[in-house]
């Protein structure tokens, strides 16, 4: 097929996506898979009607981008400080079996240490987006359960952004290792005071002067974004690491959640361009290679997840009925699997057949884990009348 220019590819994008997340919606899955599956058909190892390796590229990056700057925006010091204690534990206790689990499975089918390793990284995470999508919003914000599930997906996602740092800034041979790992440690300090100080002394007296414009407010937010994520790119680090800073930097302010919401339609925007690289990038032809470890890797996950959630929980006190529910919540893995499968390959670290046991296990545990919940607990799309809350 020829070359399509991005405003067919994004016309084929937006299109196929509205029409999957259709059916996504009516079986009941999260739309997050719809938008794999249309990069799986329509990518380059499908239809190749979006092919350019380069548009797919740019495309994962600005979805990266943005969902980090967006995670930054909600770690606020306070969520932070109430982190510790039960969800603290309960987090690195589960943290460790699930990186277990992934990593003696790979070394099981043969694959590297270095592979097993991102492997189980990947496995430690649950599904922010899942997570909280399927949380009714009465739940989310008045109810100890909408607390347990989303401090426990914090701190998960401080621990995401810790293992991305360290994978982005490895290289493949030890000088390049040392020169990554000093680039972190002195220049993501310095950064970070510089993007706090940029917030106290500039941003906030500009928006403090013009806060009855609400486009400018959502342009200084995109700007600064953007500026802070390039800033990191020119000093060493990362342009996602910068986004994620510039988000931090911003979840002090009294601003920081009329930012979230304004930005989070655009987030959803770049989300579906994410997901849909994401597919896009399945050699769909090495499936057979791989598919036996990808669906034994996803159905341990499946099964141990919820179990250890639950039995973590009620060693420390929970009440049966709710750690159960905080397992099943948080049983599956996440977006930041596919993120860390991304740079793992893009860093030359695991093969093109161990990222795709990541990604096709982590599609396995989104699909399955999204009927578990909608089945048997509350959310805004439980087939049950008696469960649909919003």
């Amino acid at each position: 097929m020829p070359h399509t220019g991005i405003v067919e590819s994004f016309f084929y994008i937006f299109a196929g996506a509205a029409a999957l997340a259709t059916l996504a919606l009516y079986t009941r899955q999260p739309m997050l898979v719809a938008y794999i599956i249309l990069g799986c058909l329509l990518g380059p190892f499908g239809g190749a009607w979006v092919s350019d390796p380069t548009l797919l590229r740019e495309i994962a990056e600005f979805g990266i981008i943005f969902l980090l700057f967006l995670v930054g925006l909600n770690l606020q010091p306070a969520k932070l400080r109430n982190m510790v204690g039960e969800s603290l534990l309960t987090a690195l206790v589960t943290t460790v079996v699930f990186f277990a689990v992934g990593f003696l499975v790979m070394l099981a089918f043969g694959f590297s240490l270095v592979e097993a390793a991102v492997t189980g990284i990947a496995a430690s995470f649950s599904s922010t987006i899942l997570g909280i999508k399927l949380l009714p919003t009465t739940a989310l914000h008045h109810r100890h359960i909408g607390e347990m599930v989303v401090s426990l997906l914090l701190i998960q996602d401080l621990l995401a952004i810790l293992a991305i740092i360290t994978l982005t800034g490895l290289g493949t041979d030890v000088s390049a290792v040392l020169t990554s790992m000093g680039t972190i440690f002195i220049g993501l300090p310095l950064l970070g005071l510089f993007a706090y100080l940029g917030v106290r002394f500039l941003l906030l007296k500009l928006i403090s002067i013009y806060d009855a414009f609400q486009e400018y407010i959502f342009l200084v937010a995109i700007g600064w974004c953007l500026g802070i994520a390039q800033l990191a790119s020119v000093i060493g680090l990362s342009l996602e690491i910068g986004a994620f800073i510039a988000g931090v930097s911003l979840a002090t302010s009294p601003i920081a959640q009329y930012i979230a919401e304004s930005l989070r339609p655009l987030r959803d925007f770049f989300l579906v361009l994410f997901f849909f690289s994401v597919g896009a990038a399945l050699q769909i032809d090495l499936i057979g290679e791989i598919w036996v470890a990808a669906v034994l890797l996803a159905a341990l996950l499946i099964a141990v997840k919820p179990v250890v959630f639950a039995v973590t929980l009620k060693s420390q006190g929970e009440h049966n009925q709710v750690a159960w529910e905080v397992g099943y919540r948080l049983g599956q893995a996440s977006e930041f699997s596919l993120l860390l499968s991304y740079i793992a390959v893009s860093n030359a670290l695991v093969s093109d057949q161990a990222a795709l046991v990541i990604q096709f296990a982590t599609v396995l545990t989104l699909v399955v884990s999204s009927y578990f919940v909608i089945f048997r607990y509350p959310s805004p799309i439980a087939p049950n009348p008696k469960l649909r809350r919003d």
